[in-house]
């Protein structure tokens, strides 16, 4: 993959930790299903924002393109869509508002020093 690529560049500037930490104070059981990863629920949202996708289009854009996949966390390309389309409701319903601040400063955050895969 292209490490210039816009999306590689920008999922690298994003503090997907921190957000990680605020993120699982959701979900305090060890019962039921497991939450997807929050890179993957706050990546989606992302992307969704910049092109406007509906929530099925999302999913087609994500299910063939590597550096979207890379973007919302996937570890390589798969074939396989990572969530359904319906997830999406699930995803805005938990992430807090001052998480979702970041998909609208997204394509602002400053430069983090680059690092390699």
């Amino acid at each position: 993959m292209n490490l210039d690529n816009r999306w590689i560049k920008m999922a690298d500037r994003i503090p997907w930790d921190e957000f990680e930490i605020k993120y699982a104070e959701l979900f305090p059981s060890d019962t039921g299903n497991v939450a997807k990863p929050l890179r993957m629920a706050l990546g989606a949202l992302i992307i969704q924002t910049k092109f406007q996708f509906s929530d099925r289009e999302l999913v087609e854009q994500i299910t063939e393109n590597p550096y979207l996949q890379y973007f919302i966390g996937l570890p390589s390309y798969q074939e396989k869509a990572p969530f359904d389309a319906s997830t999406l409701v699930l995803f805005r319903k938990r992430i807090s508002a001052e998480m979702r601040m970041i998909v609208i400063r997204a394509h602002k955050l400053p430069e983090k020093k680059k690092r390699r895969l």
